[in-house]
């Protein structure tokens, strides 16, 4: 994969905690992923899963090593610098939504273009845009409180992807959700992703999340133990490392 292609890139990436001895829970990874690919990120809890999420996003910082977004080295930004690349470039979605419960759908969604100083009037219109776009345009005015687990994670969703990011980094997306709810959401972000192109991270446990992408990392003991990029592989993959 040439560097032009790579949108993250991690450099013998880790990250460490001292409690009388060292525990790594990220042991120097070197990892490529290209624009428009979706990786599922599996492994057993403690892996490193969600810590890789944070150091890519640039919540966490490293012990060592680098993170590249689109050829931007995080790892060397200031607090403030990374909390602005993250507005620009990386969308996230949580497995508990993450929603301002006082806030309306159409408030949460318009967020982020507030916080890059775009006009209340710029941020809703896109907002609505974005509301239609995952079938909520009817719960424009609804609070969190008065939508059910599923429209939550759609206007999460509708949210992470209002100013394009290139990356979306989605943890446990449909952890909270019964299957009905979680299959809408996984067909969801398959028709965005194929309108957008953007690339996906997505950590999940669940087998039938972990299908709907077209790579898969299992992580163990913050080691990448397993790579497959290849869809025929992903049964014997899930059934060797979970």
């Amino acid at each position: 994969m040439t560097e032009s292609n790579s949108v993250v890139r991690l450099e013998k990436l880790a990250k460490a905690y001292t409690d009388g001895q060292t525990f790594y829970a990220l042991n120097h990874i070197d990892l490529e992923i290209g624009r428009g690919e979706r990786v599922a990120i599996m492994g057993p809890s403690g892996a490193g899963k969600s810590t890789m999420l944070n150091l890519i996003c640039g919540l966490d910082v490293p012990t060592s090593g680098r993170v590249f977004i689109e050829g931007t080295d995080i790892s060397q930004l200031s607090d403030d610098l990374r909390t602005r690349l993250r507005r620009e470039k990386v969308g996230m979605i949580f497995q508990s939504f993450n929603l301002l419960p006082t806030l309306s759908a159409l408030e949460n969604v318009s967020l982020p273009l507030r916080l890059r100083n775009r006009s209340r009037r710029e941020a809703e219109r896109r907002a609505r845009e974005m509301l239609e776009r995952v079938g909520l345009h009817r719960q424009a005015t609804h609070r969190p409180d008065e939508m059910s687990g599923g429209e939550c994670q759609r206007v999460a969703i509708a949210r992470a992807l209002i100013f394009d990011p290139p990356v979306l980094l989605a943890d446990e997306p449909t952890g909270n959700l019964d299957s009905a709810s979680g299959e809408g959401v996984l067909q969801l972000l398959n028709e965005l992703h194929r309108e957008l192109n953007n690339t996906i991270l997505l950590v999940t446990h669940d087998r039938l999340t972990a299908e709907s992408c077209e790579r898969m990392l299992i992580l163990r003991d913050g080691r990448v133990a397993e790579d497959s990029a290849h869809p025929s592989t992903i049964e014997s993959v899930l059934t060797e490392s979970l």
